[in-house]
């Protein structure tokens, strides 16, 4: 929403960096085709294949050179769960065709607190998704530059700056801009993998010498060994499992798609998932057979393979710029999910209403601040580590899936009446929840004390949150109720005079009511006047003041920008200019606000009274009051 005077530096400010307001009738133009959407959403998977078999080889070499062959095994049952994940999701996908993803399938089909669970993982997931990326694409650069590494967090703030600015210029402005990187990686990928193949049945790529890998070996682990068994085992798939993370994301954003919606979805998380296994199981078997050493702050695997194969030159750089490039448009997967999320709880009231409201570029603006503002602190706290950061990737997103899942088998249960071939459709969402299940028990055992631990504290904590939102939003909805529909008793208008008043009604409760009986104790001339922000609540709004209030005027005043100050100032102004006859006659506007009990609760409310106080008064208009109503 615009909350600047018309004019000022800020507003200019704004302009410049964003670009200028869209109108909300521009709404459906701002969907994305499929090669778009396979950019934007499905960045975040295709970009894991650039450290899951990374992740993967720097626990097996724990164990020594030998444990090293268990790497393509473990892709292999990566790729499978991939495969099973995404069958799932395509049934997902055309039952939920409005999106939603796991918060709402877990919400409608297994309750409320199930869904907030599967909400709470994935925002964490998503925070940790932007984090992750980032120190991974800034790994890219610094791999090639290596003289950048001592500003790894200053370079990896200002990537989160920049994404969050693409991201705040709207959905296809964003889309244009991204779409080419995630292509040429994705080319560049293919052509490393298949000039890799040809060059080691050719015989001309040779692994590396053993004397040299158990050198690198023990510079990166010491001499002693950690035994090879199940744990390690465990910790080597569950690191690579990273690669499944982003795989939710079509099925969060259906409707960015054009029509026909679900359609669309599905082709895309197909072509995703193929793509995706074609990438981690090439690049892990030349890993493989090339016998190459991750270490956790030298060269990545990807710039090695690339050496080897493409030699010192143009293709090796444009390998690790687009590296850096995909890696960090991974990031704005979860730019493009997290909001849509929140502004899903938000509508259910779990979260600060403000969360819900469209920006000037019909993107969910203050989503998008506050996913940067977490994931920047992630970055900061744990040093812009890749390793140490993915220790708590994928816990949430694989404990989103299985409650999902879940919520899947209930569905069709529930509908097994009306739905053809339901058992068939709840056996492989049944699947999906064991096998996923599975994953997430194993990623809680191998993972607990490096930080999964964390994600384990903080579900819950999030969830309460949550709940204390709700209960506040409930408490408030009571004490603003104003019970059966009937006419409101208004007090007298002064006997002589009066001042010309124009009140702002946001909603008709009892706040507003207030500010209706004090607007009309003072006013001779009395307007009430109400901004309809989304376009479709005009005519409902118009009925229901016309049976409460029907002595009153009202005024309903189109936005079609979603700006709450310009309607407003522009109407205020012509009011005055038609009521103030000369210098010492006054108008007043008068602002219901709400009072809240605790000050954590203003954070729940937008302070929208007090950004049109400051405008009026801004604009000339002298007495602006406001009348507050205690929750």
């Amino acid at each position: 929403m615009t909350n600047d005077p018309r004019g000022s530096g800020t507003q200019s400010l704004r302009r410049l960096l964003i670009g200028a307001p869209l109108p909300t009738s521009a709404h459906a133009e701002e969907r994305l085709t499929n090669a778009e959407a396979l950019a934007i959403l499905s960045s975040d998977a295709l970009s894991s294949v650039a450290y899951a078999t990374q992740e993967i080889v720097l626990v097996l070499a724990m164990a020594g050179a030998a444990a090293l062959h268990y790497t393509l095994p473990i892709t292999g049952l990566i790729v499978a769960l991939m495969l099973v994940v995404a069958i799932s999701y395509r049934q997902t996908i055309k039952a939920y065709p409005h999106g939603g993803g796991s918060y709402r399938v877990s919400h409608d089909n297994l309750g409320v607190i199930p869904g907030l669970c599967a909400a709470a993982s994935l925002s964490i997931d998503y925070t940790l998704t932007v984090a992750v990326s980032t120190a991974a694409g800034i790994a890219a650069l610094t791999s090639y530059f290596p003289l950048l590494d001592g500003l790894r967090e200053p370079l990896c703030l200002a990537a989160v700056s920049l994404l969050m600015l693409a991201n705040l210029r709207g959905v296809r402005s964003t889309a244009r801009l991204l779409s080419l990187p995630t292509f040429l990686f994705m080319g560049t990928v293919f052509t490393l993998v298949v000039a890799g193949l040809i060059q080691w049945s050719q015989g001309s790529l040779t692994a590396l010498p053993l004397a040299e890998q158990s050198r690198l070996l023990n510079s990166e682990h010491g001499a002693s060994l950690a035994a090879l068994g199940p744990v390690l085992l465990m910790r080597a798939f569950s690191s690579g499992c990273a690669a499944l993370t982003g795989i939710e994301a079509i099925s969060d954003s259906v409707m960015a798609f054009k029509p026909v919606e679900w359609r669309n979805a599905r082709r895309v998380l197909t072509v995703m998932v193929i793509l995706l296994a074609l990438m981690f199981s090439g690049i892990s078997a030349l890993a493989t057979e090339l016998r190459l050493v991750a270490q956790d702050t030298g060269p990545t695997l990807l710039y090695q393979l690339g050496e080897r194969i493409f030699g010192n030159g143009p293709l090796l750089l444009l390998l690790q710029l687009t590296t850096l490039l995909i890696l960090l448009l991974a990031a704005n997967t979860a730019f493009a999910d997290f909001p849509r999320l929140a502004a899903f709880l938000a509508q259910d009231g779990f979260m600060p209403r403000q969360l819900a409201s469209l920006g000037d570029r019909l993107v969910f603006t203050n989503g998008i601040v506050l996913l940067s503002s977490f994931a920047a602190v992630l970055l900061l706290v744990f040093d812009g580590s890749v390793t140490r950061l993915i220790a708590l990737y994928a816990v949430g997103v694989f404990a989103s899936f299985t409650l999902s899942q879940a919520g899947m088998v209930m569905h069709w249960w529930r509908g097994r009446s009306a739905a053809e071939g339901w058992r068939g459709k709840a056996l492989v969402n049944g699947l999906g929840c064991l096998v996923t299940g599975l994953v997430c028990g194993v990623l809680l055992f191998s993972k607990f004390t490096e930080g999964a631990w964390l994600v384990v504290l903080g579900v819950p904590l999030l969830v309460s949150l949550f709940l204390a939102i709700k209960t506040h939003y409930g408490r408030m909805a009571r004490r603003l109720d104003l019970g059966p529909l009937a006419p409101l008793s208004l007090p007298p208008a002064p006997a002589q005079g009066g001042t010309p008043v124009v009140v702002l009604v946001g909603a008709l409760n009892h706040g507003s009511a207030d500010a209706v009986c004090y607007a009309r104790s003072i006013a001779g001339p009395l307007v009430a006047v109400h901004v309809d922000l989304d376009g479709s609540g005009a005519e409902a709004f118009r009925q229901q003041w016309s049976q409460r209030l029907p002595q009153v005027r009202l005024v309903v005043l189109p936005s079609p920008y979603r700006s709450l100050v310009d309607p407003i100032t522009s109407f205020v102004h012509r009011f005055e200019a038609e009521h103030s006859k000369d210098p010492t006659s006054f108008c007043t506007v008068v602002l219901p606000v709400y009072v809240t009990r605790r000050p954590w609760e203003k954070l729940l409310h937008n302070q929208s009274a007090l950004n049109l106080r400051r405008a009026l008064r801004n604009g000339g208009t002298r007495v602006v009051t406001t009348v507050g109503f205690y929750l």
